[in-house]
């Protein structure tokens, strides 16, 4: 999405941000003799977009109530697995406002059948993200799938061609693409705040415990195989669901997809960057001595064309600050230096003179780096009525698909590199590994048959 056209969905609905946070009059506060559920209703049919929540037990559960609050959309189906999730996530959307209670389902393929179903929002685990992305594009639906886009590139590549070729609006979760005021710090970049910016290093921390899987039985209120869906088969464990499968890569992607994304996503926006042409990683599993098959420390390195490094660092059990945030974006350039971690930056001199310091101006946009189920309410808001209006005027939204595999592909091949413990030299014109036939069959996965992804 270029600038202007931000900048102009910005305005539009800028009036309204404090309004999209806390659920109040959608009229952004002012006069007005409608509540948001009576604004609802005089509304016609036709202009209302009618959405599915698929995977609502935490994050899915938050995002229920977001779509609900939103201007003329309604979630009219909540589907998961787990048959505990659902009244939850009925409740959460009915409290939001909704007048009409949504219906349930447990099988995502009967939302994808249902022709009344306008978009779906999925917040499943991450081998379901790109496979029900391309499903849901090939039944006509527009979709906003939680970063990661995919498990794998080879998924990413195909999430990107099945948009383009059903001409649906797919959003990524990325929810900083939205952020006004954010926005407005990374025009300055391109226009030169700080000179030619040539290093990004981004970080995430925590502290996360240690992790062990016991053999178990499958409990009455899971649907252990469509849970797996796409993935291989694996025997059920206890513990590994519904947030552990992040750290084995049958399902997850490890801290690097979960949570690096949102950073690198941000850092390429403001470097200005597609495709690097080396990366590497290093770390492991170190603070823990468990079940854990991806690193708890890792630092990437990616370098692209023109003399620009993007670094990410991750210490998913040492939750010490990094400058005072838990996650966050620095950038460097030839005259000073911008940080960002939520919808703010400052700016610095060269000397670390803070220049100028940028806060929000509207409510809700801090970030809570720790917190999954709903880490800013402010530009969840913000980011879902950009993919609803994208929806109305058939454009791309802030975070489109494309721009989310390029994210996502970043911190992908850093897991490549970490896996076969070397660099990878990448073509710069779309991304690819070269010469490396190990790291070359990480590129894609295996796939549970029946299950395979499909153009």
């Amino acid at each position: 999405m270029s600038n202007n056209s931000r900048r102009d969905f910005i305005k539009k609905i800028g009036i309204g941000t404090a309004a999209l946070s806390v659920g109040n009059s959608l009229f952004g506060g002012t006069a007005s003799a409608f509540s948001a559920k009576s604004y609802r209703n005089i509304i016609g049919a036709n202009d209302r977009i009618n959405m599915a929540t698929i995977g609502v037990n935490s994050r899915g559960n938050s995002m229920g109530g977001t779509i609900a609050k939103q201007k003329n959309a309604q979630v009219i189906t909540v589907c998961d697995v787990d048959s505990r999730a659902i009244p939850k996530a009925i409740d959460t959307i009915v409290k939001a406002g909704q007048t009409t209670a949504p219906k349930s389902e447990k099988d995502l393929r009967r939302i994808l059948e249902d022709k009344s179903v306008d978009a779906i929002y999925t917040a499943t685990p991450d081998h379901w993200h790109a496979p029900l992305t391309i499903m849901a594009c090939q039944a006509g639906k527009h979709v906003y799938v939680e970063k990661p886009l995919s498990h794998n590139p080879k998924e990413g590549e195909m999430a990107v061609a099945v948009a383009r070729k059903y001409n649906r609006i797919v959003q990524m979760g990325a929810q900083r693409r939205s952020a006004p005021t954010l926005t407005k710090g990374i025009q300055l970049l391109h226009e030169g705040i700080i000179g030619r910016v040539y290093m990004a290093k981004t970080w995430y921390t925590n502290t996360r415990k240690e992790t062990f899987l016991k053999p178990g039985n499958v409990p009455d209120w899971l649907d252990y195989d469509l849970w797996q869906g796409p993935a291989p088969r694996v025997n059920y464990k206890d513990g590994l669901i519904h947030y552990n499968w992040h750290w084995f890569w049958n399902w997850g992607t490890g801290e690097a997809l979960n949570n690096g994304t949102h950073e690198v996503d941000v850092a390429r926006w403001g470097l200005g960057v597609d495709f690097p042409t080396r990366v590497s990683s290093s770390g492991g599993r170190y603070h823990f001595n468990d079940d854990w098959e991806t690193p708890d420390t890792q630092v990437v390195t990616i370098d692209y064309p023109g003399k620009i490094t993007l670094l990410w660092e991750n210490r998913s059990c040492n939750g010490r600050k990094v400058e005072g945030q838990e996650r966050g974006i620095i950038f460097y350039g030839e005259k000073g230096s911008l940080d960002t971690g939520d919808d703010a930056y400052k700016i610095y001199d060269l000397q670390g003179k803070l220049i100028e310091d940028v806060k929000p101006k509207t409510g809700g946009e801090s970030l809570e780096g720790r917190n999954t189920a709903s880490p800013s309410l402010g530009m969840d808001s913000l980011h879902m009525a950009d993919f609803l209006e994208a929806i109305r005027n058939n454009r791309r939204p802030n975070c489109d698909v494309e721009l989310g595999y390029k994210s996502c592909l970043a911190m992908q091949l850093g897991n490549i590199s970490w896996r076969v413990g070397r660099d990878l030299k990448i073509d710069p014109k779309n991304g690819h590994i070269i010469g490396d036939k190990d790291a070359q069959k990480l590129w894609g996965r295996t796939y549970e048959k029946g299950w395979e992804p499909k153009i």
